[in-house]
């Protein structure tokens, strides 16, 4: 039995009712709405392999929270999970709220679990006891946090765009 499945179901509840027009089946746009809580991004765990999703939603969505409802599997959870959400966090100066399955599914998939809450300087400010518990994980969203860690580090102002990077021929 799956014991993080109601968690992930409560968020995407939340997130249909609120957000209605949020929530669709898999497509190329990215997704960022406001809410009462900030602007928030729209993704799910495969999402975090690639940075350049989460820095459209922050550059050109404006987020200030990404939301990571997930199943990663016992593998790659043990090896990558928090690394890569407070990597999206730090790097899009974002919260980053992270819901996760945990255990069997089958005999074939087992996913890992650790749900959590991080800042946008890269703080677990949120996390269930263990990767297996059930519950709700609780912190407080603070956006003058987020103000205060982009105007400190204005990395909006200093990104370059994607051609200044590209080799020059030769």
């Amino acid at each position: 039995r799956i014991k993080r499945i109601n968690s992930i179901r409560l968020l995407v509840i939340v997130i249909q009712i609120i957000f209605p027009s949020a929530v669709d089946a898999s497509g190329k746009d990215v997704v960022a709405v406001d809410s009462p809580i900030g602007r928030l991004a729209l993704t799910v765990c495969h999402d975090l392999r690639f940075p350049e999703i989460y820095q459209s939603l922050r550059f050109q969505h404006g987020a200030q929270v990404l939301l990571v409802p997930s199943a990663f599997t016992k593998v790659t959870g043990e090896a990558h999970w928090e690394t890569l959400l407070r990597a999206r966090a730090i790097e899009n100066q974002c919260y980053v709220i992270a819901a996760a399955q945990a255990g069997k599914h089958n005999d074939k998939r087992e996913s890992y679990g650790d749900t959590l809450i991080i800042d946008p300087w890269g703080t677990v400010i949120g996390r269930l006891p263990d990767g297996l518990s059930t519950g709700i994980v609780v912190a407080d969203i603070d956006l003058s946090l987020v103000d205060s860690v982009r105007e400190k580090m204005p990395i909006a102002k200093q990104r370059k765009p994607i051609e200044f990077w590209k080799a020059p021929s030769l």
